[in-house]
């Protein structure tokens, strides 16, 4: 069972929707917790977070200005940490396109400084937050976050006697997320109108509350290397669109730059080394520094048939209208009404 009383954590881009989620969950449940520190550039909503969490009622949470690029910064604030969820990202696919080396530097330089500052220190366990978009990636976004990942993976492989474990959770479209479609349709729908990239588009869904009790599984259950995939439900942008407005007229205006129509999380190609593990898939290493049959034992993992891949479009598992509806009222919008 994960306890995290008496450990010290440090979330990089804590300030963003994933670090706000996983702050409120980890004080709530582990109030004994001796740090919890956010990691992030953004001055702004640093002080937003220390508004909400004041230092003498929260005095393990710490804020702590610095870049993922800024190696010496990282390793200092690493000093110690027990262990690190990455969720630093530039994540926004036109900025990406738009400005490729900047999203290069963030996404795979700062991977690379993590792992690196992680083995320098006394970090025991690293778990980085992958996306979707990383499985057979055809943006700038999601190449990087697939060598982002492969990074990390790798990273097990190059830490000699440390006992250090790096593993991966990758997850779709987050409900309610900055810069996701529900915000953004709840803001447009004040206009009138909707605008629908494509009426055949689907995406993953999953809760940040889902992400977090993910990314605590993976801190509980890694052996390092895996990349943990959940099992999850997918929407059409359609009935999302339907779910906010109803009586908004529907335009379509076409796929941005680098997207894709449905969402992967899983290719065929990693059929091979993918296992059911009940609640998630792992995607396993090629190479790993533990016994594979050990695994398969403890898990009670089951391998899947060769060519299975995960597909938000030919999920087996769907969200419609009015659940899209009860799903925004309790994730995103109490307030939500059509």
């Amino acid at each position: 069972m994960l306890d995290l009383s008496n450990k010290s954590i440090l979330i990089t881009g804590g300030t963003g929707s994933f670090g706000k989620a996983f702050v409120k969950k980890v004080l709530a449940e582990w109030p004994g917790i001796k740090r919890l520190v956010i990691y992030s550039r953004d001055e702004q909503k640093q002080y937003q977070m220390a508004m909400e969490y004041p230092h003498q009622k929260f005095p393990q949470l710490r804020l702590f200005i610095g870049d993922v690029r800024d190696f010496e910064r990282l390793k200092r604030a690493l000093r110690g940490i027990d262990y690190v969820i990455h969720a630093a990202a530039m994540k926004h696919v036109p900025i990406a396109e738009y400005n490729p080396m900047e999203c290069v530097k963030t996404n795979i330089l700062g991977a690379e400084n993590v792992i690196n500052a992680a083995l320098e220190t006394d970090v025991q366990i690293v778990v980085a937050l992958s996306t979707d978009k990383a499985a057979a990636p055809i943006n700038l976004y999601g190449a990087t976050k697939l060598a982002s990942d492969k990074l990390f993976i790798a990273a097990n492989n190059i830490r000699g006697n440390n006992p250090i474990k790096f593993s991966v959770v990758r997850y779709g479209n987050v409900m309610g997320s900055n810069g996701s479609v529900i915000p953004f349709f709840l803001k447009k729908r004040k206009e009138g109108v909707l605008p629908i990239t494509d009426p055949y588009m689907t995406r993953f869904n999953i809760s940040l509350s889902e992400g977090v009790d993910m990314v605590l599984h993976a801190l509980e259950t890694s052996w390092g290397g895996e990349l943990f995939v959940p099992k999850i439900p997918s929407y059409k942008i359609t009935d999302v669109a339907m779910a906010i407005g109803p009586n908004c007229r529907h335009e379509i205006v076409g796929i941005r730059p680098g997207e894709k129509i449905h969402e992967e999380m899983i290719t065929s190609s990693d059929s091979f080394s993918t296992y059911d593990l009940g609640k998630y898939f792992a995607i396993l290493p090629q190479t790993h520094r533990w016994s594979l049959e050990d695994f398969i034992k403890n898990f009670n993992a089951i391998k899947v048939k060769q060519g299975f891949h995960y597909n938000s479009g030919e999920n087996s598992e769907w969200i419609e209208v009015d659940e899209i509806r009860q799903l925004i009222k309790k994730h995103v919008d109490p307030t939500f009404e059509v």
